[in-house]
C-alpha cells in the first residue's frame, strides 16, 4: 500500500511538473510575441511545434505506453488535416467566426481520424512486433494516395466527391476544396498560437487521465506481459485500440491545427518521413515520457531552422546531433546521473509524502 501511494504520488507530481512547464513555455513565448521581441521565423513555428507536440505525445501513448511500433502516424494526421480543412471551408459562409471554425475543423478532423483508426486498428492490432509496423507503413502511403485522388467539391447542393478525376460538376458559385494532388489551396489561416496550446493542454490531460486510469494499467500490462493479462481476462483487442484510436484521434486533429497555418496543404508533407520524424521524437524524448517527447518535438522542430545558416551542411549537422544524444541518453553513467536529477525534481514533498502515508496505516 506504501509502494503503491508512493508511486502515484511520483506520477502526479511528474504530471504536474509537464503541465507547469508548458504553461511557462507559453506565457514566455506569448509574451515575448506581444512584445515583438521574437524573430519572424520563430513566430511562424509557433504552431507547427504544437502540433508536432501533439503527435510526439499522441504517438507516446501507442509506443511507449502500449508497446507498439506504429510508423503510419502521419496517414492519421494526413485524414485530420484534409476532413478538418474541408468542414472549415465548406462552413465559411455559416459560421462567421474563425475561432469557432477551427474547433469544429479540429473535432472534425479527430472523428475522421478515429474512424480510420478504428477500421485500421480491428484487423491490424491482432499483429504485433514487425508486421504491425510494416501494416501501419502501408496504411500511410494507401491514405496519401487515396488524398491525392480525391476531388471535394461544395456549392448550393452540398458536398460533392469524386475520384481520380474532377467529376464534381459544380453549379455557379460552388467551390472545389480538394483537387486531387494539387490538396488544398486558399486556406483561410485560423490557427494560432493560443489554439495550439489550448490543444497540446487537451493532449495531455485526456493521455495521463487514460494512462493513470483502469483502463491505462490494462493497457501497460499487455504492453508488459500479453499472456499474463489475457490469463487475468483483461481483452487484449479492446484495450490496444482504445490506445490505438484515442492516439489516432489527437493526431487527427493536430493535423487540422498544422493544416490550418499555411495557405496550400498537399497529402505529400504527410509521408513517411513524417511519420518517422515524429517517432524520433518520441524515441529521443523517451518511451512513455510525455515531458521527454515535447521537449524534443520542441528542440528538433526549431534545430533545423536554427542550422539554416550553415546551408548545405545543416541536415548533417542536425543528423550528427540527433546520433550524439541518442548515444549520449543511453550511457549508463549520464542516465544514472539524469535519473538522479529526475528522482530529485519529482521528489519534493517525498518525506511528507511518506510520513502521510506511515500515518494512514498506523491508523488502519
Amino acid at each position: 500500500m506504501k509502494t503503491k501511494t508512493k508511486t502515484l504520488n511520483k506520477t502526479s507530481r511528474m504530471n504536474f511538473i509537464t503541465y507547469g512547464v508548458v504553461i511557462v513555455a507559453y506565457a514566455i513565448l506569448q509574451t515575448m510575441v506581444s512584445t515583438g521581441s521574437i524573430s519572424s521565423t520563430l513566430k511562424g513555428m509557433l504552431v507547427p511545434i504544437c502540433a508536432y507536440v501533439v503527435m510526439a505525445v499522441s504517438l507516446n501513448l501507442t509506443v511507449g505506453v502500449l508497446g507498439e511500433l506504429s510508423l503510419g502516424h502521419a496517414g492519421f494526421m494526413s485524414v485530420g488535416a484534409f476532413s478538418g480543412v474541408t468542414a472549415a471551408i465548406a462552413l465559411q459562409n455559416v459560421i462567421p467566426s474563425d475561432a469557432l471554425r477551427l474547433c469544429i475543423g479540429m473535432v472534425v478532423g479527430a472523428v475522421f481520424a478515429a474512424i480510420a483508426g478504428v477500421l485500421i486498428g480491428i484487423p491490424v492490432l491482432r499483429l504485433k512486433g514487425d508486421y504491425l509496423a510494416i501494416v501501419t507503413l502501408a496504411f500511410g502511403e494507401i491514405i496519401k494516395s487515396i488524398i491525392n485522388n480525391l476531388y471535394v467539391g461544395v456549392d448550393a447542393k452540398g458536398m460533392q466527391f469524386s475520384f481520380l478525376s474532377d467529376k464534381t460538376s459544380l453549379a455557379e458559385g460552388g467551390k472545389l476544396i480538394i483537387a486531387g494532388p494539387m490538396g488544398i489551396g486558399g486556406i483561410t489561416k485560423l490557427s494560432t498560437f493560443t489554439a495550439g496550446f489550448l490543444l497540446v493542454m487537451l493532449t495531455l490531460v485526456i493521455v495521463f487521465n487514460l494512462v493513470n486510469s483502469r483502463s491505462g494499467r490494462a493497457i501497460k500490462a499487455i504492453r508488459d506481459n500479453r499472456i499474463a493479462a489475457e490469463s487475468v481476462g483483461v481483452n487484449i483487442v479492446k484495450y490496444r485500440l482504445m490506445a490505438f484510436v484515442t492516439s489516432a484521434a489527437l493526431a487527427g486533429a493536430s493535423g487540422t491545427l498544422f493544416a490550418m497555418n499555411y495557405s496550400t496543404i498537399v497529402a505529400n508533407k504527410f509521408d513517411f518521413n513524417t511519420s518517422i520524424l515524429v517517432l524520433v521524437f518520441v524515441v529521443l524524448g523517451g518511451l512513455g515520457n510525455m515531458l521527454g517527447s515535447i521537449i524534443a518535438a520542441a528542440a528538433l522542430t526549431i534545430l533545423p531552422e536554427a542550422l539554416r545558416q550553415f546551408a548545405d551542411y545543416r541536415m548533417l549537422i542536425y543528423a550528427i546531433v540527433l546520433i550524439l544524444v541518442m548515444l549520449i541518453t543511453n550511457n549508463p553513467i549520464l542516465k544514472g546521473y539524469l535519473d538522479m536529477a529526475k528522482g530529485k525534481l519529482t521528489g519534493a514533498g517525498k518525506k511528507q509524502a511518506a510520513q502521510t502515508t506511515e500515518g494512514g496505516a498506523g491508523h488502519e
